[in-house]
């Protein structure tokens, strides 16, 4: 996927990579713990591979990072919570203005707050055509609570045992502790107003894939 505003390609690699390192936590280490090679771990942190939706989380989760500081690029990972604001253009984030993440299986992330907030991740998705939260066959879960809204496209959805598909206007909500899978299956983008609450603390347990 193409560059946009927001944040620079290396970012996201020397944020995690720092995180790591602070927590004095080796690159074997954290493959240990996430079940994946060292290799995989490597490739992520040196930005020659982007992170899955699934692999994300699970690496914040282990680290115990919230995946909104990744797109702060005025404050440390581990930084406060929201800053109060002293004017109304703080609170505004522009559309030219968001903060970018743009991870493997065709999926990019736009945070819509204007700072780092650790109890929610309120975000403009989008799926490429393909694009998925994770491989075929793999879900994910975490702690907290999901909430959709479908701007365009057609977003295929697993919650648990069951399979739904929605279109522009469709929402959705849903407990993040059960396993599910978001996928693009129509042939435009998918682009959906995303909101999780309470996703710190999450299972670290939850399947990895890279």
């Amino acid at each position: 996927m193409a560059s946009a505003p927001g944040m620079m390609d290396d970012e996201l690699p020397r944020r995690l990579r720092a995180e790591r390192e602070r927590r004095h936590i080796s690159v074997r280490e954290l493959a240990r713990r996430l079940e994946v090679t060292p290799s995989a771990i490597s490739q992520i942190e040196t930005g020659r591979v982007r992170p899955s939706v699934a692999t994300l989380f699970a690496i914040v989760t282990e680290l115990d990072v919230s995946l909104d500081a990744l797109f702060d690029h005025r404050q440390g990972v581990s930084g406060p919570g929201p800053r109060p604001h002293t004017e109304l253009a703080e609170a505004i984030v522009r559309d030219e203005g968001r903060e970018i993440l743009d991870l493997s299986t065709g999926v990019r992330w736009e945070r819509l707050t204007a700072d780092l907030d650790p109890e929610v991740d309120f975000l403009l998705v989008t799926y490429d055509v393909g694009g998925a939260s994770s491989p075929a066959g793999q879900l994910m879960r975490h702690t907290g609570r999901e909430y959709g809204l479908v701007l365009s496209g057609r977003l295929e959805i697993t919650v648990g045992f069951e399979t739904g598909e929605l279109g522009a206007g469709d929402s959705i909500s849903f407990d993040s502790t059960v396993p599910h899978r978001l996928a693009n299956v129509g042939d435009e983008p998918v682009r959906a107003v995303w909101v999780v609450f309470g996703r710190a603390g999450s299972d670290p347990r939850a399947p990895r894939d890279v």
